[in-house]
């Protein structure tokens, strides 16, 4: 009979440890008893009572993602998936829903996702859909949250993580916005070219104003030399014409000079009697006269034509 003791103490033993049983951190044990619920049991070490109750079930009370593909058509007729994400976790006071008034939740969340979507997208062009992701995102929020809320499920978050458009769609929209930018950069270029052709002219402006500048300040100096040349000539005795026709005899020779030391320079050879420099003189001081004479004829008839045309009004 002794030996009956040990096992009947092992067996005792053996049903008390049946009874206990541990729960992991973040989610929560459903106790039945014959069938019936009984309590939910939290995290750590538990109690039930052996052969009368058992574990139904165990419920995470993490936050869970499923991601569902859904397919529909945009408003513009074109077939586009989008990949939605939705963050969901079982409310703690509301295990005992969560666990029973849902066979599948997961199925339950992917058709109300489908529903939202296809109700939706139908109404947006396919850039509206690229641009109010997150309306459609809070959408499917809203509706999952109002009805999955009485099952015992949160919906944390709802987030529309790819949108994807037919292949030949896409690359149309790739072409147009290459097309975008090589206008873009056309335009670029052609700003630059502009700018650098009105840089080119204001600098050859520049350039033109200087140069004209230089030669009539040049010129200035040259009549200064040459009215004081006349001065000193006068002084000993030369009168004007022949102080102005030795100056420039002076000046044809410094010129013939000048181009004889260039080898590669044309030479235009002038009449080199005495009387030369005196008649290039009257030639060039006769067509002065003749410039002045036409220019004051100009003027008068101007002139002229001024006076008459009040008159021709009056007469009208």
């Amino acid at each position: 009979m002794l030996p009956i003791v040990p096992i009947v103490a092992v067996v005792f033993l053996m049903i008390l440890l049946s009874g206990i049983f541990t729960v992991k951190q973040q989610s929560a044990a459903l106790i039945e008893r014959f069938g019936r619920f009984m309590s939910v049991k939290s995290s750590g070490l538990q109690f039930k009572i052996p052969f009368v109750d058992r574990v139904a079930g165990r419920v995470s009370l993490k936050i869970q993602q499923l991601d569902v593909l859904v397919e529909t058509k945009t408003k513009d007729n074109v077939f586009v998936k989008l990949k939605v994400s939705v963050q969901f976790v079982v409310s703690a006071d509301k295990v005992y829903e969560a666990f029973y008034k849902l066979e599948n939740p997961y199925e339950q969340i992917n058709a109300y996702v489908f529903d939202v979507v296809r109700a939706e997208v139908p109404k947006l062009k396919l850039d509206d859909v690229f641009e109010r992701k997150d309306d459609i995102a809070n959408a499917i929020k809203g509706e999952l949250a109002e009805a999955m809320e009485g099952y015992g499920y949160g919906i944390v978050k709802a987030l529309v993580t790819d949108i994807d458009p037919d292949h030949t769609v896409k690359d149309a929209m790739n072409r147009i916005n290459a097309a975008e930018r090589e206008k873009l950069a056309a335009e670029y270029e052609g700003e630059a070219e502009r700018i650098r052709i009105v840089a080119k002219a204001k600098a050859e402006a520049e350039s033109k104003r200087l140069q004209g500048q230089g030669i009539a300040d040049q010129r200035r100096e040259i009549a200064r030399g040459l009215e004081e040349s006349v001065e000193v000539l006068n002084k000993v005795g030369i009168n004007s014409q022949e102080a102005s026709a030795l100056i420039v005899v002076t000046q044809h020779y410094d010129t013939l000079q000048s181009m004889g030391e260039n080898a590669n320079s044309n030479l235009i050879m002038l009449p080199n009697s005495p009387a030369a420099g005196s008649n290039m003189l009257a030639e060039m001081t006769a067509s002065f006269v003749a410039s002045q004479q036409i220019g004051e004829s100009m003027k008068e008839n101007n002139e002229q034509l001024k006076l008459e045309k009040p008159k021709q009004k009056l007469h009208r």
